[in-house]
């Protein structure tokens, strides 16, 4: 038996798994692409959890960070919980993969989340670039301190 079927060869998908589409497309992935494809998904999701992190420790704000750190444990919570119960070590609650699972509401509420994430580490950025480049000079004709 050969390690993965490639895309589009995979039998789960034909009714040998309930919901494969939703709930098990981590099986899906794992018999289409093999070990190599499954490590490549949960590889690019921890990217975007440790690119959350970096913006939250870039944040200019605690609001920001706070804010960063709460989408990132979200994500990575379901991120876990799904792959955990597809693997068989924790029961099936119909938590969906993010970014990959089947389903509008939850692929659009993550994606929102991103958009945020992806603001406040514009904003860190931001406020990162005017530090430097103020490095420490207050500009002329500013009243601070009076």
């Amino acid at each position: 038996m050969r390690s993965s079927l490639g895309l589009g060869g995979g039998q789960a998908q034909w009714g040998f798994l309930p919901n494969a589409h939703t709930d098990f497309i981590f099986s899906v992935i794992g018999e289409q692409l093999g070990i190599i494809g499954a490590l490549f998904v949960l590889a690019l999701l921890a990217g975007f959890m440790w690119l959350g992190i970096r913006a939250a420790v870039q944040s200019t704000d605690r609001f920001g960070a706070l804010l960063s750190l709460g989408l990132v444990a979200w994500v990575g919570a379901e991120t876990r919980i799904n792959v955990g119960a597809v693997v068989g070590v924790l029961p099936v609650t119909g938590i969906p993969l993010p970014f990959i699972s089947f389903g509008g509401s939850s692929l659009v509420i993550t994606m929102a989340a991103a958009g945020i994430l992806i603001n406040v580490a514009r904003q860190g950025e931001a406020g990162t670039v005017l530090r430097v480049a103020g490095s420490g000079r207050r500009p002329t004709g500013t009243a601070r301190g009076r």
